[in-house]
């Protein structure tokens, strides 16, 4: 006898339920209560509102589903399983175990039907605005009279910690202020963290806090009510606004003795507490990974549903291109990721001898860019006038105008994550912006975006104590090495005009992963050498600028310098040649690529029988004793910087080709090796305290890096 409509439901909610618990059991690991809770909600959104094709999941025009919460991935992998998507119940099966499908977060490309990398809390909240605020503008670019061949929705199910973490605070906060009504967030209102009930850290009315960010509040009382949550989400539907829908949901539902508690939070129930809430829903509690065939007919009529969607879309498509063929071929190239044959046609180039800020040059390769990659989409944290940024003539972001600046406010974290977002929704090459120091803030989603393989560039001025006068706080020391050590993120710091024309193409070029650009705010003079080969020696990651006298079966001495300081190690190369040491100049612009070249390549421009070495970067040397082996000396900065012009930053910190070349000297002729302190001792920054030790190795003379204005 076939199940009454209510019944069939409730069985098929049970069988997301019982598949995660089963799955968490097996593995002994995971959250199982998450799941438990979520069901219904979940159950309601994909069967009824998702519009989705398990068969085609890269289609194009699908809605969006993004697991916040993504410790409970157990719910999104049965989703995936039971509507049809290529996941297997061996997958299932072996979740959170080697080599398997179903890690213990999502991770997008791993396993098909993930939208994006979740586990860090907040971070898929900040994704989901991403999807939406690229929904939008493609939607602009592209959508004709007749023609809404970019019309979808995104949703995202978060949970209470989700709604503690910063991240997500910003990211609504801007959502809210864009009005991005196609933004649906689902949020487990269970009352329950890891430690406890969230109640001993969470107080805060969450609804009025969404209300006052401009989105649509609702609330369903009973998480098990399917008919209300769906109505929830119809009347989010019709509301101009992102809606925010608390479902108060109960941990572990249906657990005899872990229900509403921590228990069920962050490990496996344990066998008899699975087989007492398999009795509880009415379940053989001997049967594990069972999936009634009644309930799987349910899920899978995704199947046929989403085939009919792509087909009505492919369709349209077709007409669509009838009426505008240009339009729909860019699409289609956008869409795959492909570049357009003459995309770098407008690539400025320099001479020797002009002086430019780095970020200068930045700007003006964004702008030439921005004409042949119409998908070149983003902006700065509340900087784009000091990171320049801007792409001239082309609109803001807002609520009147899918321009193609965004605003990001200071919501640098936030920022990070809806780059990701835009990346991962498809159809552009999104860039973001701030002060290099403050990458610190949006670490988190820089990661995850490595991890992801995801194309965003960001944009990081101010690369070092030659800001200057904001000083310490703004200088950064740490981060160039803080960040190369972030697996698949290539950081590139360009040392003048040319390198930094090229490290934005290769940022273009690069579609694994993202790609970090370390921008100066004083002006670098560019040199002779680099037009020519620049742009093949930073896709390499390292190359020979100017070559030692005696050629290179004659080298005394290597210099091997980043950013800024190149320039003022090939004012020291050549002063060195003068005092006869055959002096070879390296820029490393970028580790990462450099050491993704084969050993030949590496050792023609580092040959090992030249050991006399000096790497110059102001920054920390931590790291750069790679390339210094062990007979070189390391020039860098071990402490913070100062509050003065940068020129007068650097001299005292022995940034100068006076002292650059006095260490060359002393490695040739006395042996010299191993890290180079350069703090002044008329200067003690505070907290360096009574008895650090301090040595005086700067020496007088003019910096070659003036400043300019912010």
């Amino acid at each position: 006898m076939a199940l009454a409509p209510d019944a069939l439901d409730v069985l098929a909610i049970n069988t997301i339920r019982t598949l995660s618990m089963d799955a968490v059991q097996k593995a002994n690991s995971g959250h199982p209560g998450a799941p438990m809770g979520m069901a219904p909600m979940a159950f309601t959104l994909w069967t009824r509102f998702l519009r989705h094709a398990p068969t085609v999941p890269d289609w194009p025009n699908r809605d969006r589903f993004v697991l916040s919460a993504g410790h409970a991935s157990m719910l999104l992998y049965s989703l995936l399983h039971l509507t049809g998507y290529d996941l297997s119940l061996a997958d299932i099966e072996s979740f959170r175990q080697w080599g398997s499908r179903t890690p213990g977060h999502p991770e997008r490309g791993l396993t098909a039907g993930v939208e994006a990398t979740t586990g860090p809390l907040g971070q898929g909240v900040a994704n989901a605005v991403g999807m939406a605020i690229a929904e939008r503008r493609l939607a602009h670019e592209f959508n004709r009279p007749g023609h809404d061949i970019i019309d979808h929705w995104t949703y995202t199910i978060c949970s209470d910690g989700d709604m503690q973490e910063g991240i997500a605070s910003e990211a609504a906060s801007l959502a809210g202020h864009l009005q991005l009504r196609k933004l649906v967030m689902l949020y487990d209102d269970n009352g329950i963290q890891l430690d406890g009930p969230t109640a001993m850290a969470f107080s805060e009315n969450v609804l009025e806090r969404f209300g006052a960010y401009g989105w649509d509040t609702q609330r369903v009382d009973d998480g098990n009510d399917v008919g209300a949550i769906s109505t929830a989400i119809h009347r989010a539907h019709e509301d101009g606004r992102p809606s925010l829908i608390a479902v108060r949901t109960h941990i572990g539902y249906g657990s005899p003795h872990k229900q509403d508690t921590q228990k069920a939070h962050g490990s496996a129930l344990g066998e008899d507490e699975v087989r007492l809430t398999k009795e509880a829903y009415g379940w053989d509690p001997d049967r594990h990974f069972y999936i009634p065939d009644e309930a799987l007919d349910v899920f899978r009529r995704a199947i046929p549903e989403g085939q009919a969607l792509v087909e009505a879309w492919d369709a349209e498509r077709e007409r669509y291109a009838g009426d505008h063929p240009d339009l729909a071929a860019e699409l289609r190239r956008r869409l795959a990721g492909h570049l357009p044959d003459d995309w770098d046609r407008g690539l400025p180039s320099y001479a020797m001898g002009e002086d430019f800020a780095t970020r200068q040059v930045s700007q003006a390769t964004i702008n030439a860019l921005a004409g042949s990659l119409p998908g070149l989409f983003g902006g700065a944290a509340d900087l784009s006038e000091s990171n320049l940024t801007d792409i001239k003539d082309a609109g803001d972001f807002s609520t009147d105008e899918p321009g193609r600046n965004l605003r990001f406010g200071v919501r640098e974290h936030a920022m990070g994550g809806i780059a990701n977002g835009i990346a991962y929704h498809g159809g552009f090459h999104p860039y973001c912006a701030t002060f290099l120091t403050f990458s610190d803030y949006m670490r988190g989603s820089v990661r995850l975006a490595a991890l992801a393989g995801l194309p965003v560039t960001y944009v990081w001025t101010h690369d070092s104590v030659g800001l200057g006068e904001d000083g310490p706080t703004h200088q950064p020391i740490e981060q160039p090495m803080a960040l190369r050590a972030i697996p698949n993120l290539w950081y590139i710091r360009p040392g003048d005009a040319n390198e930094a024309v090229a490290a934005w193409a290769l940022a273009i070029e690069r579609r694994d992963g993202p790609v970090a650009l370390g921008l100066t705010r004083q002006k670098l003079t560019t040199l002779p050498e680099t037009a020519a080969a620049a742009r093949e020696g930073v896709r390499r990651g390292g190359y020979v600028v100017r070559e030692s006298s005696g050629g290179a079966a004659a080298i005394d001495l290597i210099l091997v310098a980043t950013g800024s300081e190149l320039g003022l190690a090939a004012a020291a190369r050549d002063a060195l040649e003068a005092d006869g040491i055959r002096t070879r100049l390296v820029s490393l612009p970028c580790f990462a690529a450099f050491e993704r070249q084969d050993d030949a390549y590496r050792e023609s421009i580092l040959p090992p029988p030249a050991r006399k070495r000096v790497t110059i970067e102001a920054g920390v040397t931590l790291g750069w004793d790679r390339y210094a082996g062990d007979n070189g000396a390391m020039i860098g900065i071990d402490h913070f910087g100062a509050s003065a012009p940068g020129a007068t930053v650097f001299e005292h910190f022995g940034f100068t080709m006076e002292h650059v070349a006095d260490v060359g000297r002393r490695v040739v002729r006395e042996g010299l090796h191993g890290r180079i302190p350069t703090l002044d001792p008329g200067h003690q920054p505070a907290g360096l305290g009574v008895g650090h030790p301090i040595s005086a190795t700067g020496s007088s003379g003019a910096s070659p890096v003036p400043a300019s204005p912010d």
